[in-house]
């Protein structure tokens, strides 16, 4: 049986680690709210914004863009959107794995595939295994609109540029605070439904400027947010995750507490019981 002073270091040990682990679910709710409002806020502005692409590149002959270019896919990019910060359960490590298996099933119908990670976590797991085309760390504890924006723009300017055929963002997508879901998205070539397929009853517009000079705008847009989207999806899934990881740290940590506690006086128990067997033994033999 261990002594009653290790016991007692590992009780205080634990405490310790409990205190720790209560606090980071602390700070981690507390920034949790403030991330799942700009999840909220940014839903219905992304969502919107696809439909508007949808009308416009809906039902047009021709390519009236290089990212609404279909070309055969020969090389691909995987962009990997995961935290900077571990701790969180398996928030990183699901993402990856469904990265990784993803890749390995595309690999007989692709000549090249290369992975953009978001988040140092996802370098990390990463950088091993396959080509890392950039990596982008340390950007997610303040998501801003602008670095989504010089990302996007590297994108853009690397399938234009032929670097690769197709784009495909993965992230974690906010559902709860105990819940996120595993979302693929091809970023690019943008995929432009018919008009039928976006309403039921299609409208014809009139467009001034021209639906050319309009989707030059608009396609750049769409990508920026979407990166942007998918930033703070992962944020608020991070806090949630963590928050759910340190709660069921502390209930761990305090159910060790117990039983070390218990441990602890038994073992204090029987160092007495011992002790007063001593005495007792000594006594008899004086009077003996």
């Amino acid at each position: 049986m261990a002594s009653l002073k290790s016991i007692k270091k590992r009780i205080v040990s634990v405490k310790n680690t409990r205190q720790i682990t209560k606090a980071m679910k602390m700070v981690s709710a507390a920034k949790l709210r403030r991330a799942q409002e700009n999840v909220v806020a940014a839903r219905p502005y992304a969502k919107k914004l696809g439909e508007v692409l949808q009308s416009l590149a809906g039902n047009q002959e021709g390519d009236l863009h290089p990212l609404l270019e279909k070309r055969e896919a020969k090389k691909l990019l995987l962009v990997v959107v995961t935290s900077d910060r571990g701790l969180c359960g398996g928030f990183n490590s699901n993402l990856c794995k469904a990265g990784d298996r993803y890749i390995k099933e595309k690999q007989a119908s692709y000549e090249q595939i290369s992975v953009m990670t978001i988040g140092r976590k996802g370098n990390e797991f990463f950088k091993s295994r396959y080509t890392i085309h950039k990596n982008y760390s340390n950007i997610l504890a303040k998501p801003n609109y602008q670095t989504a924006a010089m990302i996007a723009q590297e994108i853009i300017d690397g399938f234009v540029a032929g670097e690769y055929d197709q784009v495909e963002l993965l992230y974690n997508s906010f559902r709860t605070v105990m819940s996120q879901d595993i979302t693929f998205q091809q970023l690019l070539p943008v995929l432009a439904e018919t008009a039928a397929a976006v309403e039921e009853t299609p409208v014809e517009y009139i467009y001034e400027p021209s639906v050319a000079e309009l989707l030059a705008e608009i396609l750049p847009k769409n990508i920026e947010v979407q990166i942007f989207k998918s930033m703070l999806e992962s944020v608020a899934g991070e806090h949630g995750a963590r928050m759910t990881a340190m709660d069921s740290a502390s209930k761990n940590a305090s159910e060790m507490i117990g039983k070390l506690t218990l441990q602890y006086n038994r073992a204090r128990q029987a160092a007495i019981t011992t002790e007063l067997m001593e005495i007792i033994s000594g006594s008899e033999s004086i009077k003996g």
